[in-house]
């Protein structure tokens, strides 16, 4: 039976019913690990919901403390709100909380943009639903072999749906144990994903003493320096002096060199363009800029 404040209206492609609930009862999932931003595709899907209104309806379960709790639908929730709207096309099914998770979870894997904390947490808590699913609660072993399907690790399921290998999965949810300034670090590429993977066996009193050898050394970690400083942590002897002095390893000639990787640069030319094509435009553009500094400073 839908809630008070619900309106039923015809069932979408699946059969189920369609309610059209208040946005003021939908609730984030919780601890959703998607990050929903209002950037430029948000902005298309409000423009979207304007013209065309939600096209696909989002799923939510019952909330024990009232109204729904989202599962699949929160950017379309956010982007509802941004466009005015009062309510908004839901399914309503009920779902314990670990088959909620792993719904929610493979609902959000599918995007083609997904930063490297919100694909780790979102493994993490895929995986120790299936665990729990299992019967086999344990947080610590993220390889945990499944019942029922013929001795195959979770994180093994969990890469069969996003695409990649038991070990990739297993990595990703080593970085939900990096503290939040390194994670970040990552996800705005300042700290390479395999060294990010060595610094999370750090204690977190380690890492932020990592965070004060980075500054010391102005230079962000190699996966051989990374794997040093793990070792030092396993033998107690991960010091900040320590880190600083692997840290400050830097080669004199690299800190002299700026690098731009091939992806960066595609990103701002048309496919067609040779390196040296995009290395003259590079030039020219930065002629053009430093005349036009010169002219500013000379007003």
């Amino acid at each position: 039976m839908p809630r008070k404040g619900a309106k039923t209206i015809p069932p979408d492609q699946t059969g189920e019913k369609v309610q059209d609930i208040p946005l003021s009862e939908l609730h984030p999932f919780k601890n959703h690990p998607f990050k929903v931003l209002d950037d430029e595709a948000m902005q298309q899907t409000v423009d979207s919901i304007l013209q065309y209104g939600v096209m696909v309806p989002a799923i939510a379960r019952p909330s024990p403390e009232g109204g729904y709790e989202l599962i699949a639908g929160h950017r379309r929730l956010r982007a509802s709100e941004l466009a005015g709207k009062e309510t908004m096309p839901v399914i309503v099914r009920e779902m314990d909380d670990d088959a909620a998770t792993i719904f929610m979870v493979d609902s959000n894997l599918q995007r083609e943009e997904l930063l490297p904390s919100e694909r780790a947490f979102a493994y993490r808590m895929k995986n120790e639903a299936m665990k729990r699913q299992a019967g086999r609660p344990g947080r610590e072993n993220v390889g945990q072999l499944v019942p029922n399907s013929f001795g195959r690790r979770t994180t093994e399921l969990i890469g069969e749906v996003s695409g990649e290998s038991y070990k990739q999965v297993q990595r990703f949810i080593r970085l939900t144990y990096l503290i939040p300034e390194l994670l970040d670090m990552v996800d705005q590429r300042k700290v390479a994903f395999n060294p990010a993977v060595e610094l999370s066996y750090l204690t977190e009193d380690e890492q932020r003493d990592f965070l004060e050898a980075m500054d010391y050394a102005q230079a962000t970690p190699s996966l051989s320096q990374a794997q040093r400083i793990k070792k030092y942590s396993q033998e107690g002897k991960c010091s900040l002096d320590v880190m600083c002095a692997v840290m400050d390893e830097v080669k004199k000639d690299d800190m002299s060199k700026v690098t731009i990787s091939h992806d960066v640069l595609r990103k701002y030319f048309p496919k067609s363009y040779t390196p040296k094509q995009m290395e003259d435009t590079i030039i020219r553009l930065l002629e053009q800029w430093q005349k036009r500094r010169q002219r500013e400073q000379a007003r």
